[in-house]
């Protein structure tokens, strides 16, 4: 794990706490994107520049972000969760139930959902980044 640098969330807190700060502004990329350390500054008192943690850990999951964009009527592709909406604004969350609606569990599942969106489709797995994941079927 990335733990040497400005992705250390923890060594990110330890210095805010020992120079007394009263606001960490994390910048781009890494910890700037991870909702532990929005979450972890607020519990000790201290501002993050930039988006709570909830909506950041929303946002940064596939499913979660799609739901949201759909639910703003912003335009997405064809996927086996397009017909799920969230009122974000009212539930300040992505509700367990509607991320385990837009989830594939099964191979039988995935062959229903390919029959219903079409060829060619994409499998890729909901967290995890640069791409390794995706599977052109």
């Amino acid at each position: 794990s990335n733990v040497n640098n400005y992705a250390n969330v923890t060594l990110i807190v330890q210095l805010a706490q020992r120079y007394n700060a009263d606001a960490v502004w994390a910048g781009w990329g890494h910890a700037s994107e991870n909702p532990d350390l929005p979450n972890t500054l607020n519990e000790l008192g201290i501002v993050f520049i930039g988006p709570p943690g909830g909506p950041m850990y929303a946002l940064g999951d596939k499913i979660g972000s799609t739901i949201i964009a759909q639910s703003a009527n912003v335009p997405t592709i064809a996927w086996n969760g397009q017909d799920l909406t969230v009122d974000y604004k009212e539930s300040n969350c992505i509700p367990q139930e509607l991320y385990d609606q837009a989830n594939v569990k099964s191979s039988q599942e995935c062959l229903e959902q390919v029959k219903k969106l079409g060829l060619p489709v994409m499998i890729k797995a909901s967290e995890g980044g640069g791409g390794k994941g995706i599977r052109k079927v």
